[in-house]
């Protein structure tokens, strides 16, 4: 895919001779009115063919910074149109090299985004091939100051009645009460740890948050 993408942005030769006669324009390392070489003689210069020299020449010509006749050679026309078109390219370069950039990020993205999903998906499967086998494992939960049941009990929430779960601990700031007994209070930014025998804790949170349980 690399290589593709190389060839896809890859200038063709004649624009790049183009480029390179032009950049000697217009750093006047040849002045208006000077003769350089016959088309034959550039494409012996650069190592390409006739055809490449001469499309290289008619971009040029095209932007009148060269004018060609046939057996008078090219003759230089126009160092400011030369400046122009070399602005140009660099320009178009700078925006190339960014949309390549652009691209690169992209693929690096959906990469990373794929292997993620990958890790995800066997992160959940191992979750659950590990609660199989430890059915004890906890759920956990924080209370919020959205709790409807700040302040209260443990014996107050019937929490097992409400949701068929059983509180086993609650972890305030560097504390771990495991066991709470029926008088702890649940408080704000608690972290309530339970089990349940039907594996379905969004119980607990239905119970615990309802206004804001869709």
């Amino acid at each position: 895919m690399e290589e593709q993408r190389k060839n896809k942005n890859a200038i063709p030769r004649y624009q790049q001779i183009a480029v390179e006669i032009a950049s000697r324009i217009a750093s006047e390392e040849y002045k208006v009115g000077d003769k350089i070489y016959a088309r034959s003689s550039i494409a012996g210069q650069y190592g390409v063919s006739p055809e490449t020299a001469r499309r290289a020449i008619c971009v040029l010509c095209d932007l009148e910074i060269v004018t060609s006749e046939k057996g008078s050679g090219v003759t230089i026309k126009s160092t400011e149109n030369a400046i122009k078109f070399i602005k140009q390219y660099n320009k178009r370069q700078t925006i190339d090299t960014i949309k390549d950039n652009i691209q690169q990020s992209i693929i690096r993205q959906r990469t990373e985004m794929e292997v993620m999903n990958q890790h995800l998906t066997e992160l959940i499967s191992a979750s659950e091939h590990f609660r199989s086998l430890n059915p004890f494992m906890p759920f956990e939960i924080l209370i919020t100051k959205e709790c409807v049941f700040l302040g209260k009990t443990v014996a107050e929430l019937q929490f097992w009645q409400h949701t068929g779960a059983t509180v086993i601990a609650i972890r305030r700031g560097d504390e771990t009460m495991v066991s709470p007994g029926p008088y702890t209070h649940i408080k704000e930014h608690d972290i309530l740890y339970f089990i349940t025998q039907d594996d379905a804790p969004y119980r607990v949170k239905i119970f615990l948050y309802p206004n804001t349980t869709e």
